[in-house]
């Protein structure tokens, strides 16, 4: 009976371990999600303002992205 209550405890120990182990690891992806969530929409609002006081910029820069993409992806053929 030493041998098998020995055992239970040694994986409810371990059992314990990983369970802790997993929460710290979702609090943190937690943190870390509402951050990229703040990044996310503080890029979004500078790229927006960007736009709107750049609009001839933009629309070139946008232009001349597409025209190295189109280029770099028709050159296989």
């Amino acid at each position: 009976m030493k041998t098998t209550d020995q055992v239970y405890k040694s994986a409810n120990k371990a059992y314990n371990k990983v369970a802790s182990a997993s929460h710290e690891a979702s609090e943190v992806l937690g943190e870390k999600g509402e951050q990229l969530g703040k990044t996310q929409r503080k890029l979004m609002k500078e790229c927006c303002a960007y736009i709107s006081h750049n609009p001839i910029a933009s629309v070139t820069i946008a232009v001349v992205g597409g025209f190295l993409l189109s280029r770099l992806f028709n050159s296989y053929d």
